[in-house]
């Protein structure tokens, strides 16, 4: 079985995509670059627990999003966001406790990240669907986005209490009234609009940055709680498809890569295990297309990272092996919430390996 497997399991080097894996185990302190023999070629130590994942910037250094213990406890919480250089120095960092899921520079400069905020009780009254009377012993949380600059001054907000439009969208029936509604994946276009996923009411939207309202949504509860939601250079968008809905297994029980086309919300590729069940993380993961066309998944709940080309053949494997050991949460398990591949050539590389 794959999963009772850790280490490089696959490697066809005449068909893997050329490049370095950044991953951070979560319920630990690292953020590791992995090569396609599957070594460690560089590492950062994180001031704390990873908090869920980081990325490298075009300057080499690494944004990463660490936990603090002083939020509202909910999923995917972070509270500290910071910049390192390449030998792990911080050279820029921004303290809010609520801080969750992702974070974001922006081209100005600017830093985008979530946070969760209290929603005044006759808002949150308002919210539909979940579990009666699951709520937070405090009441409910809201999404906030929040733009800082490089001097952590606020420089835009977008609140989801506050957009009419969320309304429309009820959280799933399965899902505890904590939330309004768990936006773990953010990303800011090019025109200074924001490409959100919001998981507990299967919402991906394009909020315009003027006016603050969507301008693109789509919901399709199929997906099951989708992860990574995120804009191709083709214009198309690519996300990893949970399947958390299918509660009792069966033959159509699994997760699904998929690349939709967003102006006919059609599907245009996916990648499904074969059978179907030997693909499946229910929450956390994600995937990113790389520049040779194949596909690098993390399957995060396996802490399972592979390759796949455009037919779905599996052409690089490698399984987590770092288990955390003392987080309260992640003890026992390898989950892996993200993953990135990055040439050699790369700005983000540039020949620092």
């Amino acid at each position: 079985m794959r999963h009772l497997q850790t280490g490089l399991t696959v490697f066809d080097k005449d068909r893997a995509t050329p490049g370095y894996t950044l991953f951070s185990p979560m319920g630990t302190k690292r953020s590791l670059l992995l090569n396609l023999h599957g070594e460690i070629v560089h590492q950062w130590r994180l001031p704390g627990y990873t908090g869920i994942y980081s990325h490298l910037l075009p300057n080499g250094n690494l944004l990463a999003g660490v936990q603090t213990p002083d939020g509202p406890g909910l999923r995917g919480a972070a509270g500290l966001i910071v910049e390192m250089d390449w030998e792990g120095n911080v050279v820029w960092q921004h303290v809010n406790h609520a801080h969750h899921h992702d974070q974001r520079r922006c081209a100005n400069g600017n830093t985008l990240y979530p946070y969760s905020k209290l929603m005044p009780d006759e808002l949150a009254k308002r919210v539909p669907g979940g579990i009666a009377g699951s709520e937070h012993p405090e009441g409910m949380y809201g999404d906030v986005l929040c733009e800082v600059d490089t001097d952590g001054r606020t420089v835009w907000e977008w609140d989801a209490a506050a957009c009419d439009q969320m309304y429309d969208y009820p959280l799933n029936p399965v899902v505890a009234r904590v939330e309004f509604s768990h936006a773990n994946s953010i990303m800011p276009l090019d025109d200074g609009d924001v490409l959100v996923n919001f998981r507990y009411n299967h919402l991906m939207a394009i909020i315009d940055r003027h006016t603050k309202q969507f301008s693109w949504t789509h919901c399709d509860p199929s997906y099951g709680q989708q992860h990574n939601v995120h804009r191709l250079d083709n214009g198309h968008l690519l996300f990893f498809a949970n399947g958390a809905n299918v509660l009792y297994g069966g033959p159509t029980a699994g997760s699904r890569v998929i690349e939709l086309d967003p102006a006919t919300k059609e599907i245009v590729w996916e990648y499904r295990g074969d059978p179907t069940v030997t693909f499946f993380s229910w929450f956390i993961s994600g995937a990113q297309r790389l520049t040779s066309g194949n596909t690098l998944i993390c399957e995060g709940a396996w802490g399972r990272l592979f390759e796949v080309t455009t037919d779905g053949h599996i052409v690089w494997e490698y399984i987590n092996p770092y288990i955390s050991k003392d987080h309260p949460n992640f003890k026992g398990h390898n989950y892996v919430f993200r993953a990135y591949r990055y040439a050699a050539d790369s700005a983000e590389i540039a020949g620092r390996v």
